[in-house]
């Protein structure tokens, strides 16, 4: 089933999406947990604070003989434990003294496997997030005023003066100690307070449910990932063995035309590369298969005339046969050489730099190589010299002067005597135009397309066999395109005997 919503997102966007969520949570949660839990101390301390206060208070204005009763019974109120010592350190009263514990303090070890499991999760946690973890308690051997030092700090100063401590267990020990006033005593109060350690764990309980559920999320989108990444990778890659075995004569690459992202991009590159590639595989095989055609003929001639020698005596006879041999030795290397620029025509443009060219410069310049084949056919050559300036493409020149040079010297051929090919050279909508026309018979329709292909063999009435390879537009064509142009024939515009070939390259601004 495809996603429709995420067909516009990208792989990066996906792959961001789905890591930062899960870590964002996870993180928040931990600075969660630690800021909770310093919320709940802060205000334990300041009720804590409150109670000492009071109590400390309450016993200003009591008799002391009615203290033990009044401490039992704000100690089981407040659940915590209510110590008064006297100016010279010693304990006066104490309301765990003949009365039940108000809270109870745990040794680690004593605790059962879940709780010890839970503090090491807390541990972690205080790890993690880099929390300030208070002194551990350590109840006094001898319960004396000094043994706790806010009671001692209580006697130098007004107010209460307060403590953080921690248990063996890891819950928050919470102690205030204020003087009495008029009675040359101090008031201690200590609590445990356990019931942080269990709010907290109990939000930790929350947010491990929150925290399951975020990984259950992120499984799920992870093989979301996994079915819009990982499958159609594994297809591409699957198609691309198969191109590079070549076992299979249609090897089909997925399209994927649904896609929008980097995996759609790639599936269409691929796809591309692979026709281009059976395209070059198919144009090597039938260029092969031309080549090995347009050997045969020469050879096959060459052969024939060389065995014949051995066998002629007449010297005229003889001399024909060498001038058929000279023939086709010229013949082959014309074709040899031909075949060869065609061969190593693609890679040579890919490797070379371009640069900027003026085609009408350039065309000028060749002028005086064509006026010497014209003048042997009766044929004029006629060039439109354009502004300076306004024909510069991006290109090799020797390459370019070759393409249009076969481009003319074809024009050559077909012309009749007293020809005329007329030449031209225009800037027109960013584009740069050359046009070649000529007074022949012009190319059909029907084989216009074909007349670029290698080893055309229609050549004009008349002209001697062998003389040129057939690859000439099939060069201009490839050396055109291979500079991003095109090339077309048409009829002539004037309605005019003839054919107009029309070359156009991007032009430079």
């Amino acid at each position: 089933m495809t996603v429709r919503w995420s067909r516009r997102w990208t792989l990066t966007h996906r792959i961001l999406a789905v890591n930062i969520f899960a870590l964002a949570i996870l993180a928040g949660s931990l600075f969660y947990l630690d800021s909770f839990r310093s919320r709940l101390t802060s205000a334990r301390l300041s009720e804590v604070e409150t109670q000492a206060n009071l109590i400390r208070d309450t016993l200003a204005i009591t008799p002391p003989e009615l203290w033990r009763p009044l401490l039992n019974k704000l100690g089981r109120v407040s659940r915590s434990r209510l110590r008064i010592y006297e100016l010279d350190g010693s304990k006066q009263l104490d309301n765990w003294d003949g009365a039940p514990p108000t809270y109870t303090m745990h040794e680690a070890d004593s605790e059962k496997w879940p709780k010890n499991v839970a503090l090491m999760l807390d541990n972690a946690l205080d790890a993690i997030v880099g929390a300030e973890r208070p002194p551990q308690i350590e109840e006094p051997a001898v319960d004396r005023l000094a043994s706790w030092p806010e009671a001692a700090a209580a006697l130098r100063g007004d107010g209460v003066r307060t403590a953080l401590r921690r248990t063996a267990e890891g819950t928050p020990f919470i102690s205030a100690a204020a003087a009495i006033p008029h009675r040359e005593s101090v008031l201690l109060l200590t609590s445990n307070s356990r019931d942080i350690r269990r709010i907290v764990r109990s939000e930790r309980l929350s947010l491990g449910f929150v925290l399951l559920a975020t990984i259950a999320l992120s499984a799920l989108l992870s093989v979301f990932l996994a079915r819009t990444i990982a499958r159609p990778l594994r297809r591409l890659a699957r198609a691309a063995h198969l191109v590079r075995l070549g076992r299979a004569r249609e090897v089909k690459v997925p399209l994927l035309p649904s896609r929008r992202d980097e995996i759609g991009m790639l599936a269409r590159a691929l796809h591309d590369m692979t026709q281009a590639l059976r395209y070059r595989i198919d144009a090597t095989e039938a260029f092969a298969a031309d080549v090995t055609h347009e050997l045969k003929n020469p050879l096959a001639s060459l052969r024939s005339a060389v065995d014949s020698l051995d066998r002629v005596d007449d010297p005229e006879l003889r001399r024909q046969l060498l001038d058929v041999v000279r023939h086709d030795v010229v013949r082959l290397d014309r074709l040899i050489s031909d075949i060869a620029e065609v061969s190593r025509l693609d890679a040579e443009l890919t490797r070379t730099r371009f640069e900027p060219i003026d085609i009408g410069q350039m065309i000028e310049g060749l002028l005086a190589a064509w006026e010497p084949r014209a003048s042997k056919r009766d044929v004029t050559i006629a060039f439109a010299r354009p502004r300076v300036g306004s024909t510069i493409v991006m290109g090799e020149e020797s390459r370019l002067a070759r393409a249009i040079d076969n481009v003319v010297d074809n024009a050559i051929s077909f012309s009749p005597p007293g020809g005329l090919v007329e030449i031209a050279a225009v800037g027109v909508d960013g584009e740069v135009m050359i046009s070649v026309e000529d007074e022949g018979p012009g190319v059909p329709e029907v084989v216009r397309e074909a007349i670029f292909n290698r080893f055309h063999s229609m050549r004009p009435s008349g002209e001697t066999f062998g003389r040129h390879s057939g690859l000439g537009l099939a060069i201009a064509k490839a050396t055109v395109e291979g500079h991003d142009g095109r090339i077309s024939v048409e009829d002539r515009h004037d309605g005019r005997s003839g054919a107009r070939f029309v070359i156009r390259f991007p032009g430079v601004r």
